[in-house]
């Protein structure tokens, strides 16, 4: 269960909520240029674009949750069980596992048009990392400083959508919630109109009333709305630090307090929430024991080196 967004003001910010009820290690990890990234089928890819996010490094690969590029893509990618579909080996294609997609994305495209045309080229390899950590079913969202889109490798084969809302969230398939978005297009940030006859007494007796209908649930559909619209109708003062703070406020809307939702080895929780301005490739992020906003600014580092660079995080 996670929510990711889009957020542009004077610059573009990308980020997340990581839903779960444990973690696994995570780190804010920088990937500079010259990391050899050793894929399971085809060549390694010696040099590339740098990145930094969120992952787990697990002998020596980082497994980005979500990450941006130093050219300003970013990519996520979000739980999607029951539906997400990977395949055997292809000879005609390029064969990618889905643990690596992320990372085969951001290294090689500067923007969507360019991970667009690899993505017609791909097939997402049903091979786990190892016998410990088997495959999530997921479905991405990937954006760059003009638009984003929607990845989901389904029963049919590999989609793609045009995401003009710039939120994701998890099941069902992204075209039930571009549907689905159609039943709330009555809401506003003002106040609610009357649609019966004048006569009958109607009264706004709180501010807010526009909003009502505006699911309060913790489910992905819900989510998904809520997220969309605090987004839409967000307001900041056009600074880094007014930016930032706003977009953690948004994801904050649909952040999953322990306790509220159970699964079945726990309660889910949002572990950290994440905001990386694309432009500046500035990561920040906070996490659920630790609610201070902290950064990490992958242009501090020297990106032609060829080690990881992982920084512990506090509170997970």
């Amino acid at each position: 269960m996670c929510t990711a967004i889009c957020y542009r003001s004077n610059d573009s910010y990308f980020g997340r909520n990581l839903d779960l009820h444990c973690g696994y290690g995570e780190s804010v990890v920088i990937t500079p240029r010259n990391y050899e990234i050793k894929m399971r089928y085809g060549k390694p890819i010696k040099s590339h674009y740098a990145m930094v996010g969120m992952a787990t490094v697990v002998d020596g690969f980082p497994l980005y949750y979500e990450a941006t590029n130093e050219s300003g893509l970013s990519m996520a990618g979000l739980n999607f069980p029951e539906n997400a579909v990977y395949y055997g080996f292809a000879k005609a294609k390029d064969n990618v596992t889905p643990f690596e997609l992320i990372l085969w994305i951001l290294s090689q495209c500067a923007c969507i048009g360019e991970a667009e045309f690899l993505l017609e080229k791909i097939n997402l390899v049903n091979t786990n990392f190892s016998e410990q950590l088997p495959l999530t079913p997921l479905h991405w969202m990937i954006s760059d400083k003009k638009r984003s889109v929607v990845v989901e490798s389904l029963k049919g084969g590999l989609k793609i959508y045009d995401n003009p809302f710039e939120v994701l969230t998890n099941n069902p398939p992204f075209e039930y919630h571009c549907t689905n978005v159609s039943n709330y297009m009555g809401l506003s940030t003002g106040h609610a109109t009357s649609q019966f006859k004048e006569i009958i007494p109607m009264k706004n007796y709180s501010l807010g009333m526009g909003a009502l209908g505006l699911p309060g649930d913790y489910s992905s559909t819900s989510r998904f709305i809520r997220a969309f619209f605090v987004k839409e109708n967000s307001e900041s003062e056009h600074n880094e630090k007014s930016n930032v703070n706003q977009f953690f406020h948004i994801l904050n809307s649909v952040a999953m307090p322990k306790g509220c939702v159970r699964a079945v080895d726990g309660f889910e929780y949002t572990r950290y929430s994440s905001c990386c301005n694309a432009d500046m490739g500035i990561y920040y992020y906070t996490t659920y024991d630790e609610l201070e906003i902290r950064a990490i600014n992958m242009h501090d580092v020297d990106l032609n080196q060829s080690c990881l660079y992982i920084y512990g995080v506090k509170g997970l």
